[in-house]
């Protein structure tokens, strides 16, 4: 048994790494809108233009931001709340929805993706949204093709890191069994239509979860000696990579070892409970800055390396509405007033940082973007 996943681990290998895509700028920002203080659409996409950043996610269809990121170089994916994805599975539903939400933006507005959803397999028992969420996409797909906009806007969803039952060691990677009859519908859905698998990763809560036994400079991409995989020998020297190289592995399992795994979200908080352990503006400067110069790069993953793995920083702001524990207020490259809460080098800005520590030594310098 030993001996034929080897071989299996091998094959798969071998044949991800072979394949190759098309070179493209790879990092992006997550710009979520839960926050009563947040800038207008048009100063963020100005901050956006001084960071050089060219690709930005929004978790819906809000008018005043593809109006506002009309004629612009930011390239923009856009959101189909959970809740309406039952009445999205109706084709007609669905031509209509991308008539009214995508239609009078596209071109002008450079929308590249619509998502289906958000983390719709994240254990919580709603087998119902599952069982709607690939047939929503189809009929979004559909509507989208029928509109002669297929080649240039892609359907997928970000899916969780709940969706796999093992992450350890990477070649290990498997989804969760219960996920065995809806799964590989999604797979082949992204498979037939060339859209990626997105992944949303945050080596943060595996570390808060267990910080006496993971390391934190191996999660922060700081220097480590970093594991082998004893199945691959590929060497990882952070967990980030490491957990997209399982849902690779995961996605291969199932007959799919040529889609692109991509992701949508990951980042690090600049303050947290007093149980948060490591939410620090020194740690989520170090994660991001770190995760920037890889991105500056132009790095894949261990598994494929001559692919530029594409990931969307979460977020661009602190935005203060969110429920839950004082993390997930806390995300964010910069402040509702603009002002940076640390600077991880995307760009020089001449907004002064809302951190109080140094971060710009030489050591940690990132090379120009000039």
């Amino acid at each position: 048994m030993g001996s034929f996943f080897r071989r299996i681990t091998l094959f798969d290998t071998l044949l991800i790494v072979a394949l190759s895509f098309s070179g493209v700028e790879s990092l992006g920002i997550n710009y979520g809108q839960v926050g009563n203080n947040l800038p207008p659409p048009v100063k963020v996409l100005q901050l956006l233009n001084s960071l050089k950043l060219t690709k930005a996610k929004i978790y819906d269809t809000n008018p005043q931001i593809l109006t506002a990121f009309a004629n612009s170089s930011v390239e923009l994916i856009v959101t189909v709340e959970n809740q309406i994805l039952r009445d999205l599975m109706d084709p007609q539903a669905a031509l209509q929805w991308v008539t009214t939400h995508i239609s009078p933006y596209f071109p002008a507005t450079k929308i590249t993706e619509i998502a289906v959803g958000n983390e719709v397999f994240t254990g919580d028992g709603d087998t119902a949204l599952m069982a709607n969420l690939v047939p929503a996409m189809a009929s979004i797909h559909a509507a989208v093709a029928q509109l002669g906009l297929d080649q240039y806007i892609l359907v997928s969803t970000p899916c969780s890191l709940a969706v796999l039952a093992e992450s350890y060691p990477p070649s290990a990677g498997r989804f969760r069994p219960e996920l065995a009859g809806i799964m590989p519908q999604l797979l082949q859905f992204l498979s037939n239509t060339k859209a990626p698998f997105w992944i949303n990763a945050y080596p943060y809560f595996a570390y808060k979860d267990q910080p006496n036994k993971i390391s934190l400079d191996y999660v922060l991409f700081n220097p480590n000696s970093g594991m082998i995989d004893p199945y691959t020998n590929l060497h990882y020297d952070n967990m980030l990579y490491a957990q997209v190289d399982a849902v690779i592995f995961a996605a291969a399992r199932m007959g799919f070892g040529s889609l692109e795994v991509r992701v949508s979200e990951t980042g690090w908080p600049s303050k947290g409970d007093g149980d948060e352990i490591g939410a620090t503006v020194v740690n989520a400067a170090a994660y991001n800055r770190n995760l920037v110069r890889r991105q500056l790069g132009g790095e894949g993953t261990p598994l494929r390396p001559k692919l530029r793995l594409e990931v969307y920083l979460f977020a661009l702001f602190n935005e203060d509405l969110k429920p839950g524990p004082t993390s997930e207020r806390n995300f964010g490259l910069f402040q509702p007033d603009e002002t940076m809460v640390y600077n991880v080098g995307i760009s020089a800005l001449s907004r002064p940082s809302s951190a109080t520590v140094s971060l710009t030594s030489a050591a940690t310098q990132l090379p120009s973007e000039a």
